[in-house]
């Protein structure tokens, strides 16, 4: 199990053994041995990417490579929570191992790990997620989802119901996504930022359900969030958010 968001070799983040990057994305994560995984560095961002205009204080540490979910797992304190995304896409199997699959790898992993209870399994595919309440329910799930012109998970305008929710039908639930990932039996929301509303957060916690919306990296837009009574936030800068956090008078864990 290699912790990756791309599920190919990115040309913006990945160094050949020679040190040249990558001139184009690179062939599928799953068609490599770990072996071969470990040749290339990914301890930088590419320069002259569009990329790293999105992360100008980003550290290099060359000499980085692709880590297992184990190794990161060993590292990690005991006060550590587990955020892990299953990322496979309905729409391209081939670029990964079927949800089925994957979700019965991760389960096998996190239990190894003796992680159970500190990890949650959050997905944009739902079939994953179904599969890891079904072989371990007391590993806690999060329906991730968007609505955006360049992304939607949810489909509300289709004609039928979208693939990325294992065959369940908003339609069914009355249009509302809470409703939705209560029926996927998910523990946890997690909307994209800009879909958040007053009224989704209290549908969604009036059904138990936490809302932990990706990704905000704007103090201002953190705030906005946490008043309208969010569970949580998924950030690429922590370090922003525990000012914020404070100046609002709670507390984070």
């Amino acid at each position: 199990m290699i912790i990756s968001h791309d599920p190919l070799l990115n040309p913006d983040l990945t160094r050949q053994p020679d040190g040249q990057w990558l001139a184009r994305p690179g062939p599928p994560i799953r068609t490599l041995t770990y072996d071969e995984l470990k040749r290339y560095d990914i301890g930088r961002i590419n320069p002259a990417s569009k990329y790293a205009q999105q992360f100008p204080e980003q550290k290099p540490v060359d000499g980085q490579r692709f880590p297992m979910l184990a190794d990161l797992f060993a590292m990690a304190g005991p006060s550590v929570r587990f955020n892990i995304e299953i990322k496979t896409d309905p729409n391209k199997p081939d670029l990964t191992i079927d949800p089925v699959r994957f979700a019965g790898l991760a389960v096998e992993a996190i239990r190894k790990a003796g992680m159970t209870a500190r990890s949650t399994v959050q997905s944009f595919d739902w079939r994953s997620l179904l599969e890891v309440k079904k072989l371990a329910p007391e590993i806690a799930t999060a329906c991730l989802t968007i609505e955006s012109n360049n992304f939607d998970t949810v489909g509300r305008n289709g004609s039928r119901p979208s693939p990325w929710l294992a065959g369940l039908d908003l339609a069914a639930h009355g249009g509302s996504v809470p409703r939705l990932a209560k029926a996927a039996g998910c523990a946890t929301w997690s909307p994209f930022w800009r879909n958040v509303t007053a009224d989704n957060v209290k549908e969604a916690q009036a059904l138990g359900l936490k809302v932990v919306p990706w990704t905000v990296n704007v103090p201002a837009e953190m705030a906005r969030l946490i008043d309208l009574g969010v569970d949580g936030l998924i950030t690429d800068y922590p370090d922003r958010a525990l000012p914020v956090i404070a100046s609002k008078g709670l507390k984070y864990r």
